[in-house]
């Protein structure tokens, strides 16, 4: 029977994993992942200056801390990029090392206080920070984060996709961005007391990345996500509370990459197995017609429909043996042995195209 704590702790990483999930689709068809990551090393300087402020580990004051410097390093790099007009990749490289320094530097300063040894937690993560009291707050947030991807629902998927379109019909844009980076920031910051601000950001893209594999359209991938991301969650959870000291928040990761790496396998259309099948299904499809192409070339040069083609002309052709091809589109009923005609050609088969194969040709059927 599962204890009281480790319940508390699937239920929270099960809803950060859903959240993330959601969010974590628009950065991924936004080409924004790095963002997720700026956010959430970005929200280390506001958890130390939470501490700070308040004097102790306030479990609110180092939450908004947090919120606030990850929101503020998400509408910098949005400043850099439309104002200043820097590249993304320079801007967000920029804006993550700056942030990033400073919370260290504001760690070191805020370790010469008593009871600052425990903000390591956010930086990778405690499972046994969460407590049940936690989750209440927590599922109030979280239901406003997707309260406002509703409401926002057609917004944000038309800027996902075609920005220029957005703006062309009249749409705040820029306010549009600055609103969805603050909900992805409120989500990174949900989720630091079990994943941290280290791994944070793969619990964004993971799930999202996943779900892209299975599915097209927005609704299904940002659903599919959710539930990669809960599912990640939770085995999560599972798994950590088997071992001794095992850390929550990399087992989460563990486990999103895990669905990842075999959805990029897998998937029916964008997975690895499938579009290996279809490319060698593309190369049998064109050998196969550059073997009835031929054939039908030499009968007419021979000005004879029923002209046999060597074996051995054919090898020449492809330039490799043509022995599985012929046997392939003789099973199809697109081409016959035909008899020896030669004494002197030996044990060299010969071919000729049927009617079924001519048929075949004329009709560009790519299927062989």
């Amino acid at each position: 029977m599962l204890n009281p704590t480790l319940i508390t702790v699937i239920l929270a990483a099960s809803m950060i994993g859903a959240l993330a999930g959601v969010l974590g689709s628009f950065l991924v068809l936004r080409g924004q992942s790095l963002l997720g990551d700026v956010i959430s090393h970005a929200a280390l300087p506001g958890v130390v200056g939470g501490f700070l402020a308040s004097g102790g580990r306030g479990f609110v004051a180092i939450l908004a801390g947090a919120l606030i410097s990850g929101a503020l390093a998400g509408l910098v790099v949005q400043l850099l990029r439309r104002g200043a007009g820097v590249k993304a990749d320079a801007a967000l490289g920029t804006v993550l090392s700056l942030f990033f320094a400073a919370g260290v530097v504001l760690l070191s300063v805020a370790q010469l206080r008593s009871g600052a040894a425990g903000l390591t937690v956010f930086l990778f993560g405690q499972a046994a920070s969460v407590l049940r009291a936690d989750l209440m707050p927590m599922a109030l947030v979280a239901g406003l984060v997707l309260g406002g991807v509703v409401l926002l629902w057609k917004e944000f998927h038309l800027i996902s996709f075609d920005r220029e379109a957005a703006q062309a019909q009249g749409l705040p844009v820029s306010l549009l961005e600055t609103v969805l980076t603050v909900l992805i920031a409120v989500a990174i910051v949900l989720g630091l007391a079990l994943a941290g601000v280290v791994l944070m950001v793969a619990m964004l893209i993971a799930p999202a990345v996943a779900a892209r594999q299975w599915v097209r359209g927005l609704m299904p991938m940002v659903l599919l996500a959710a539930v990669f991301g809960i599912l990640a969650g939770a085995a999560g959870a599972v798994i950590s509370a088997q071992g001794h000291g095992v850390a929550t928040g990399p087992v989460m990761v563990l486990c999103a990459t895990a669905l990842t790496a075999v959805s990029l396998l897998l998937a029916p259309e964008r997975g690895i197995v499938a579009r290996w099948t279809r490319q060698r299904r593309a190369r049998r499809s064109l050998h196969g017609r550059q073997v009835l192409a031929a054939l039908q070339g030499l009968s007419q040069a021979h000005d004879d429909p029923s002209y046999a083609s060597a074996e051995g002309m054919l090898n020449a052709y492809l330039g490799a043996s043509s022995q599985p091809v012929l046997d392939r589109l003789k099973g199809r009923g697109f081409i016959r042995q035909a008899a020896k005609m030669e004494p002197e050609l030996g044990k060299d088969r010969r071919w000729e195209l049927t009617d079924a194969g001519v048929l075949h040709l004329e009709n560009k059927d790519e299927t062989q």
